[in-house]
């Protein structure tokens, strides 16, 4: 039984222990490529939170794991078979009353650990303030929490089941990715299709890109110079970062002017 884990955890602990951050992590259930399985998202949040935790509450701080919900919102996905779409609204809803559980047992300070490009929380974050009396914090950890060590790490991250993700992947659950018999990985090359629109292809205009469109197998960037090795480096920096965030969180004090 890990304390920091709701799930492992019992009635006769948590009655003992005063908690103060909940860590909520968010996967998704889709394609990743040919070789990454479906729950590659979630499974890739679960590892990040997990060792999070584990490293913080080492340090003496009272932080614990929710459950991590596996399901995101695939809307740009909706033609890639099986990808399990929740529309951003419903995701809100469940983010809200899941907040009002922990702000009705005086857990104060939340975390929301994103690992699906898909979702967008901040609007949700925005609309909550004032309406809850708990402080939320969000962390995308493929973008703000790594992106400076990317290029330090990785030939090219890519965007989706790319050289990044297959190296957590080789990583945290190498069993479920998939190789040829010679041991290579059972991948297309991810390479995507440009935009016929110059101001996309510059990046001064964003859209929802539709994914059945944009790519071959659903990947988006180039798998194959992945290795456990690097998604491991890669994890070591996601750890000490967020756990030493946590750690400084939980001993923060909740006064008028938190968190400046």
């Amino acid at each position: 039984m890990r304390p920091w884990i709701l799930a492992e955890t019992n009635y006769a602990n948590v009655s003992q222990v005063k908690y103060e951050v909940a860590v909520l992590p968010f996967g998704a259930t889709e394609p990743h490529n040919l070789h990454l399985p479906y729950g590659t998202d979630t499974f890739e949040a679960d590892a990040i939170a997990t060792l999070a935790c584990e490293a913080a509450w080492k340090q003496d701080a009272k932080v614990f794991m929710l459950p991590t919900l596996p399901y995101g919102t695939e809307t740009n996905m909706a033609k890639c078979a099986l990808a399990m779409n929740v529309n951003p609204s419903t995701i809100g809803l469940v983010i809200r009353d899941l907040v009002e559980s922990l702000s009705r047992h005086g857990i104060k300070k939340v975390v929301l650990l994103n690992g699906h490009g898909g979702n967008e929380f901040k609007p949700l974050i925005r609309e909550l303030m004032g309406q809850t009396s708990s402080h939320l914090f969000l962390c995308n950890w493929f973008r703000e929490l790594t992106a400076d060590v990317q290029p330090e790490i990785f030939d090219d991250p890519g965007d989706h089941a790319g050289e990044m993700e297959t190296s957590l992947g080789l990583a945290y659950f190498g069993h479920l990715v998939r190789r040829n018999d010679d041991g290579s990985l059972a991948a297309d090359e991810g390479s995507v299709k440009p935009a016929r629109l110059r101001a996309i292809q510059r990046g001064w205009v964003n859209l929802s890109r539709p994914w059945h469109l944009l790519t071959t197998n659903t990947g988006c960037g180039n798998p194959h110079p992945a290795s456990a090795q690097k998604g491991e480096m890669l994890m070591q920096v996601m750890v000490d970062r967020l756990s030493s965030f946590l750690v400084e969180l939980a001993a923060s004090e909740l006064d008028e002017t938190f968190p400046f």
